[in-house]
Parts: structure tokens; C-alpha cells; sequence
């Protein structure tokens, strides 16, 4: 009955972890750029009270053996990185990667971290930034009095200024990819870091061979959350949280028979 107990316990607190996911995902349903994480659980030691193929004669062994398992914990949560749905805007700047592939930005410290979402704008010195003011890796800057800007699908910026019929070219959009990106370390603001498990960036020109996706001008790459499939793992997790819990009670229920017989 104490196995019980922890067990269920195990158990009611993995289904609270994959509910606080399952809310963190709802609330970015319509983060651009967000993508979803599916939390994984394991489950945890065995007590061995008979050992699966242990001897039980001269020559004979026992077919199954007697394991009693002390529960689950939650062990990772995954970010999946499937495409989003793409939305047009009014913003020429706004980009989407269609494929493979990560904008480098440049953060306050000095450091590069990499991001699905393609939402740019200008800056005072019209260098390209994201909406937080950090400006892209490597540095593309525009005229102030640049007109008809035009990001081609392998990251060439180009634009037009007043009196001119001919383009001018600003520079080159460069992505990268991971070998691993579910391993990237999230930092917020739609913003991941590489770790061990990720590797190392392997930086490209848009649409290359390399195998890193094209860019499209003027749409912007949305959440790819599914709201119906999150709230279908809701009600899974809402049940199971209730059975653990009609665990505990029945535990509870024969302690209590049990502290009845000295009576």
C-alpha cells in the first residue's frame, strides 16, 4: 500500500507537469513563430521480487517474474518543430522560413541566438531588427530614404531609392540549422541558444544546398499549436489525474481497515 501511494503520487504530480505544458502551449496558440512541446514521462525503478528468467528448478526458469514498478516522472519535453501556418501581412519586412533553418540575432550581450519568428522592422539607423530592438546576424542596413524593398528567396536584400530605376543590393540574409534542434535551450521571446545536444550551428545561404529552407517576403510563420489536440491531451491528463487520485483514497481506505483490526 505504501507502493500505492507514492505511485499514485508520481503519477498525480507527472499529470500536473504535462497540464502546465499543456497551458504554456495554449497560451502561445498565436506566438508567431512558436513551436509546441510535448512533455514525455518514463517510468521509474522496479522492486524485483521474483527476477524474470530466474532459475526455478535444475533446468527450468521462471517465464515472467514478479516486478512491482514505484511510478513515473516526467523525463523531457520535447519542442516539436513542425511547420506553421503562414499568414500575409502589409510589412515587406515580415519573412518566413519555408523549410529547415533559424534567423541568427544578435542579443544585447554579444551572444547569437536563433529564432522562427520573422517579424522585422527597422530601427532609428534602419539596420533590420526584430520587435525587440535586437538587430539580425549578419547586419543588413537600408538607406533612410530606401524605398521598395525586396528580400529575394535566398535572403538577398535589395531596394530602390527615390530618382533610381535600377536596385541596389544591402546584403544577404544568412540562416542556420541545427543537427538537432529539439535540443536548442528556449530563452523566451521566441528565442533558443544551442547546447551539447543540439550542436553546432552549420550557417547557409537561404534555399542552398546545404538542405536550409527558402525565405518568403511578406508573411509571417504562426504557432503551430493545435488547439483541438491540446485540449484532447487535457482531458487525458485531467482523467488520469483523477484516477491516481482514486489510488490514493483506495489506499487510504485499507490503512484505515488495517489500524481497525487492533481495535
Amino acid at each position: 500500500m505504501i507502493r500505492a501511494l507514492s505511485s499514485a503520487a508520481s503519477g498525480m504530480n507527472a499529470q500536473q507537469l504535462n497540464v502546465d505544458n499543456i497551458a504554456h502551449n495554449l497560451a502561445n496558440a498565436n506566438t508567431a513563430g512558436y513551436k509546441t512541446r510535448r512533455a514525455q514521462f518514463q517510468d521509474l525503478l522496479y522492486q524485483n521480487i521474483i527476477q524474470p528468467g530466474a532459475s526455478a528448478g535444475q533446468q527450468t526458469f521462471v517465464p515472467t517474474g514478479l516486478q512491482l514498478g514505484l511510478g513515473t516522472r516526467a523525463s523531457s519535453n520535447e519542442i516539436i518543430f513542425t511547420q506553421g501556418s503562414f499568414t500575409a501581412t502589409e510589412n515587406p519586412l515580415d519573412l518566413v522560413i519555408q523549410g529547415r533553418g533559424f534567423f541568427q540575432v544578435r542579443q544585447p550581450n554579444g551572444e547569437l541566438a536563433y529564432t522562427r519568428a520573422g517579424s522585422f522592422h527597422l530601427d532609428r539607423d534602419s539596420n533590420l531588427v526584430t520587435s525587440d530592438g535586437d538587430p539580425i546576424e549578419p547586419q543588413i542596413t537600408l538607406p533612410p530614404d530606401a524605398q521598395t524593398v525586396t528580400i529575394a528567396p535566398d535572403g538577398t536584400v535589395s531596394y530602390k531609392q527615390p530618382g533610381q530605376t535600377s536596385a541596389q543590393v544591402a546584403g544577404q540574409i544568412q540562416l542556420a540549422m541545427f543537427a538537432n534542434p529539439a535540443g536548442l535551450d528556449s530563452i523566451g521571446k521566441n528565442l533558443y541558444r544551442p547546447t551539447d545536444s543540439s550542436g553546432d550551428p552549420q550557417i547557409g545561404t537561404p534555399g542552398g544546398q546545404e538542405g536550409i529552407g527558402s525565405l518568403l517576403q511578406g508573411y509571417t510563420e504562426q504557432s503551430n499549436v493545435s488547439v483541438v489536440e491540446e485540449f484532447i491531451n487535457l482531458i487525458v491528463s485531467q482523467r488520469a489525474y483523477e484516477a491516481n487520485s482514486k489510488v490514493v483514497k483506495a489506499a487510504d481506505e485499507m490503512y484505515q481497515q488495517v489500524n481497525n483490526l487492533s481495535r
